[in-house]
């Protein structure tokens, strides 16, 4: 008779069966099951077992089995696989790929070593061993207090990494440079770096510890700023400490400079703390570009200044401390190598800016709200920044100075976020304010152009999109485009791209998330070749005295 096997654990450790009764066959109802278990005295597991993939629990306690085939490890589904009271005395490294596993009963086996590639389960929960003749060191640290955690640890920190490293990502040519006019050509570099304070087995069980640590990751990520070499480099997650103790000292033996802020929590804390709060960093190139002026955009004072006693602004947007960080840029006359040899020298100003948005899927307005007062506060910046220039003897406007912005904004391509920053516009009933009433409040300090939407003049287009590169942000939990480069469409020109990183090599060699000993960040950098066309004329050039 047909059957679908629901096990259900009861106080006596029995399992309840469910038969499929005979009104439900009549009427065609197909048997599903997903569960499965043999007891008896097996020695030996037939091959048909592992074409089984379906399966998420299998149970063959009490046999006389004496080897697990290797091909376990087309059970990927598999939740759990209870081998105890057997007489294993080895367990295949293939075992360690059903990362899915969240228990794993081994107990009264004949197992003296269990491979390192057990490390590998970061979803296992419960791990039984009692009864076997392990080796010290093994049953030493199971018996700690939290010891299946400790020893899953050991064991991954403890594999040898045979992973060989990633192919170079490739160059992707779009355009050809334009020789018959001025024209600027530099490249823009965004990294999310993962700050050392998430980088915890906690969230990234699957990374060992030592390639979670900071010393071993920086000197990956530096090795890969530098190794690409942009003209403008725009991180994330740098801890305040790393911004001023490594990275700027690093970079300035390279010809560049800096600029740097810390969330606005940090204002609030002592100095011993202060240090470790993580922020955004601009770097830029002193052959090609000076520093005119920075700028802080903090979420938290935008929204406390135009919350107006709306609740939701408080209590959502408000506590939220996230930052964007803009430097205005002026060119200098090495930036523009690549025009042609009679071409005018201009002190073209661009404003660059890059930040991190909120990350929790459950706030999509905190999001949106926050890109929104970054487009808000960026128009200001702008006008504040023509007013800088003409004191700097460049008779411009607002509409002169070029725009590059960047960053992390923890939002998918579909979102409203990215809708209102490549569109330029979003509805006012948009999904993603959850319904909540912010409309009033937004519409005393933002765009309305056009009825029922939120506006905002920039011409912006992204340089990446899910074509080119899949995801910028690889874990095990989560893989999507959350970090972008927009620029300035009208006056700007890709001319190439570095692209994805190699999907054969990540399929290939499992890497089921990053960071990993090869990956040094669970963000991919992204990096563009630009090509600036002046917005100035040479009239109107900065006078050096």
């Amino acid at each position: 008779m047909p059957r679908k096997d629901k096990y259900e654990n009861n106080s006596g450790n029995r399992r309840s069966h469910t038969l499929m009764s005979a009104e439900e066959q009549a009427s065609g109802k197909k048997s599903s099951w997903n569960e499965l278990e043999i007891t008896g005295t097996i020695r030996n597991l037939s091959p048909n077992l592992f074409k089984m993939a379906h399966l998420t629990s299998l149970i063959i306690k009490n046999n006389q089995i004496s080897r697990l085939p290797s091909d376990i490890c087309r059970l990927l589904h598999l939740r759990q696989l209870d081998l105890s009271n057997n007489k294993l005395r080895s367990l295949p490294a293939e075992l360690g790929e059903l990362i899915y596993l969240r228990e794993l009963h081994l107990a009264n086996n004949c197992l003296r070593i269990l491979p390192y590639e057990l490390g590998r389960l970061f979803n296992l929960m419960i791990l039984s061993l009692n009864g076997n003749p392990l080796n010290k060191d093994i049953l030493t640290i199971y018996s700690e207090p939290n010891g299946t955690v400790k020893l899953l640890t050991y064991m991954l920190d403890n594999l040898q990494v045979t992973t060989p490293n990633p192919p170079a990502r490739p160059w992707i040519p779009l355009a050809r440079p334009n020789t018959s006019s001025p024209a600027c050509v530099f490249t823009v570099m965004c990294y999310n770096v993962l700050c050392d304070k998430y980088a915890t087995r906690q969230m990234y069980s699957y990374c060992p510890s030592w390639a979670l640590n900071w010393d071993y990751r920086k000197k990956g990520i530096l090795e890969e700023i530098k190794h690409y070499g942009a003209d403008i480099i725009n991180l994330q997650e740098v801890e305040m400490e790393q911004f001023y103790n490594y990275f700027l000292p690093e970079l300035k033996m390279d010809g560049y400079h800096g600029i740097y802020s810390p969330k606005s929590r940090a204002k609030h804390m002592v100095e011993s703390e202060r240090k470790y709060v993580d922020g955004c960093a601009i770097f830029y190139r002193m052959s090609k570009f000076t520093l005119v002026k920075e700028h802080l955009v903090e979420f938290n004072q935008l929204a406390m200044a135009s919350a107006d006693g709306l609740e939701h602004m408080l209590n959502r947007v408000m506590p939220k401390d996230n930052i964007g960080l803009a430097a205005l840029l002026q060119t200098t006359e090495g930036a523009w190598d690549n025009s042609p040899n009679d071409a005018p020298f201009l002190n073209q100003p661009i404003l660059v800016c890059t930040a991190h948005i909120h990350w929790d899927p459950e706030f999509c307005d905190v999001k949106l709200i926050q890109t929104m007062m970054l487009s808000n506060e960026l128009k200001s910046i702008l006008e504040r920044s023509a007013q800088t220039l003409r004191m700097h003897n460049i008779n411009t406007d607002p509409s002169n100075i070029q725009l590059v912005l960047c960053g992390d904004f923890n939002s998918l391509p579909n979102s409203g976020v990215i809708e209102f920053l490549a569109k330029g516009r979003v509805s006012q009933d948009h999904r993603d304010f959850k319904a909540l009433a912010y409309k009033a409040c937004l519409e005393k300090v933002l765009s309305c152009d056009k009825p029922n939407e939120f506006t905002h003049s920039f011409k912006l287009a992204s340089a990446y999109n899910d074509e080119i590169m899949p995801y910028t942000n690889y874990t095990f939990e989560f893989k999507g485009i959350i970090d972008y480069i927009f620029y300035a469409k009208q006056t700007m020109t890709p001319l190439g791209l570095l692209g994805p990183l190699s999907q054969e090599w990540l399929q290939q060699n499992k890497v089921i998330g990053c960071p990993h000993p090869h990956v040094y960040s669970d963000h991919f950098p992204l990096l563009v070749e630009l090509e600036m066309t002046p917005t100035i004329t040479p009239a109107m050039k900065v006078i050096h005295r």
